[in-house]
């Protein structure tokens, strides 16, 4: 299919662009980016105008559930759902079942994702095998295999000497390793933001210095060994003070965080809601403040959305008992818009730390509208209006906080390869 998308605003950090240009996709390829462009007979016209238009938005953190938990999501069900929020490339967590620590798990999520799935999926393979934090994982053979990163997702690598061998593997492998910051010894049992919320819900808290703690020390294991380290999920006024400290001292670290972080307070848990129970959990307004000024400086390279999907089962019972974690991919654009309209970032930072930023963390030649580049664009409309319902999401999962919510700014279309995967309406 041969394209040709015109008149909208192309911001495209990776060549410093911000003007209304045509964009003309050949082969699955940027074949031409200017003014004025034609369309040849049998190309399909876009007409942006009003739109902006992206390099492919890059989601570096997802969990697509796939294979042996596909009650929750599969790749071809959290796939569509990544297309419709405008993203044109996953990362996808190891905790599948079983996880994803060997070859033959990877493989079997590429070729899957290249049958059926609607957007890229890059594996992230595990750090330690079965992720029990006990030996590690073939990181060579998971990189040859095709992963892009390592991690052992929502569990930490508590033993420290294991994580700097980590270290140590991965940077000689070229893989990049990823931190899940979190203290056990403090975190364990918690179920919120520890402080006056909690006790007045009767809950245990989980306190800031478990995620504090953890990333001063990953940070300083990433120095020791100088080596390259990338920190999930950042949630506190503290762990980003640590982070943007590391790398004014030249430290090889990078860090991601969730729009629910820059959006909601623990107070979203009033009720008793579970589908604000996540973690890291939801933090105060101070670290809310935090957060949006360490994606201003550019501390916080890029904005992941953490996609966790459970089953109604999984959420709709007592707190306690509730799985951490909620969808994100069809809210993170709108969501993360609104950094704009609070003029925290201006479009082109945002779009960096959408899409250009995360294909350059994880290393995938993405991210770009370079010409010859891969034609993965994302088409904004930047004004639309839509209440987030549960019946319209094209997640199997529902478990989202912002259901009921009105948002601005969605995906008219989502351009995988030169082929539109996901058109509004």
């Amino acid at each position: 299919m041969n394209l040709l998308i015109k008149g909208g605003r192309v911001i495209d950090p990776s060549q410093g662009l911000d003007e209304k240009l045509d964009i003309l996709v050949a082969d699955g390829m940027v074949a031409e980016i200017g003014k004025k462009l034609t369309a040849a007979k049998g190309c399909e016209v876009i007409d942006a105008k009003g739109m902006i238009v992206t390099p492919g938005l890059v989601d570096m953190h997802v969990h697509l559930r796939d294979p042996g938990l596909e009650y929750k999501e599969d790749i071809v069900t959290g796939t569509r759902a990544a297309a419709a929020g405008g993203f044109t490339s996953v990362a996808c967590r190891p905790n599948a079942k079983p996880v994803n620590d060997n070859k033959a798990v990877t493989s079997y999520i590429i070729a899957k994702a290249k049958a059926e799935g609607a957007v890229n999926v890059f594996p992230v393979g595990c750090i330690t095998q079965g992720m029990k934090g006990e030996n590690l994982a073939e990181m060579g053979d998971l990189k040859e295999a095709g992963c892009v990163a390592v991690s052992d997702d929502g569990k930490p690598v508590s033993n420290p000497e294991l994580m700097r061998r980590a270290l140590e593997y991965a940077k000689g492998m070229g893989i990049l390793l990823i931190s899940h910051a979190e203290d056990l010894g403090l975190a364990e049992g918690g179920q919120m933001n520890d402080g006056f919320t909690a006790t007045e819900l009767g809950l245990k808290g989980i306190p800031w210095v478990a995620e504090d703690a953890a990333t001063a020390r990953d940070v300083f294991l990433a120095e020791f060994t100088d080596s390259p380290i990338h920190i999930a999920h950042v949630s506190t006024k503290g762990a980003v003070r640590i982070i943007r400290e590391a790398k004014a001292r030249g430290v090889k670290v990078t860090c991601e965080t969730a729009p629910h972080y820059f959006t909601l307070t623990e107070d979203a848990v009033r009720g008793y809601d579970t589908n604000a129970k996540m973690n890291p959990p939801l933090r105060t307004e101070e670290d809310v403040e935090a957060v949006k000024a360490g994606l201003a400086d550019g501390t916080i390279d890029a904005i992941a959305t953490d996609h966790a999907p459970h089953h109604r089962d999984e959420k709709d019972i007592e707190f306690t008992l509730a799985f951490n974690g909620i969808i994100g991919l069809e809210t993170s654009l709108p969501l993360s818009l609104a950094l704009v309209d609070a003029k925290v970032l201006d479009l082109s930072a945002l779009v960096a730390r959408m899409s250009t930023n995360p294909a350059r963390i994880l290393g995938i030649d993405r991210g770009t509208l370079a010409k010859g580049s891969a034609a993965d664009i994302t088409v904004i409309d930047p004004e639309a209006r839509w209440t987030v319902e549960a019946d319209t999401l094209a997640s199997k999962s529902k478990n989202s906080p912002f259901l009921g919510w009105e948002v601005k700014g969605r995906a008219a279309y989502t351009i995988v390869g030169g082929k539109i995967m996901h058109k509004n309406g």
